[in-house]
């Protein structure tokens, strides 16, 4: 029976080519649906092809609070210089950046690499409530917060009319 000692990498359960994603892919998250493709709130984007690195793998928390829609991405060794965060047609955050490979001396023996580099991609689709002009981000100890402020909303008085039962 053969065994690997590496990392599992969620690898092997796309049967059929189904509507489920790689967590590897640069996919447009769209937990609204108000996207196009299939699949529960993933979207292949354009080049069908994955065009992201390992790192793409970074865990991304997304958390809807009563104010603000609060993303979490984990970005170990990260620098700030090397992360983007930009709105792209109004409604979708894109997060992207580089994990630069360190510099080696020439007498150097590497034994195990695991930690990842290079690019990545993250894309999620904005509810109709974000806010995007008053977004703000910052990174400490590793982890972008991207905090997406909502809307704020009126509530509109009903105008309620009693009706005599006969």
């Amino acid at each position: 029976m053969a065994s690997s000692v590496g990392p599992w990498m969620g690898g092997g359960r796309r049967r059929g080519g189904g509507d489920w994603a790689s967590p590897f892919s640069s996919d447009l998250w769209d937990p609204f649906g108000v996207g196009f493709g299939g699949g529960w709130g993933l979207r292949r984007s354009a080049g069908g092809d994955d065009d992201v690195s390992a790192l793409a793998h970074a865990s991304v928390d997304w958390c809807e609070t009563d104010k603000a829609h609060v993303f979490r991405v984990d970005l170990p060794g990260v620098k700030k210089e090397d992360l983007k965060v930009q709105i792209e047609d109004d409604n979708i955050l894109e997060i992207s950046g580089e994990k630069v490979k360190e510099e080696e001396q020439g007498t150097d023996k590497w034994h195990h690499v695991e930690r990842s580099r290079g690019s990545f991609r993250r894309r999620f689709r904005l509810p109709e409530n974000a806010n995007v002009e008053g977004i703000s981000c910052g990174l400490e100890h590793g982890v972008l917060t991207v905090n997406v402020p909502k809307k704020e909303t009126q509530e509109v008085p009903k105008n309620v009319k009693s009706i005599d039962i006969a």
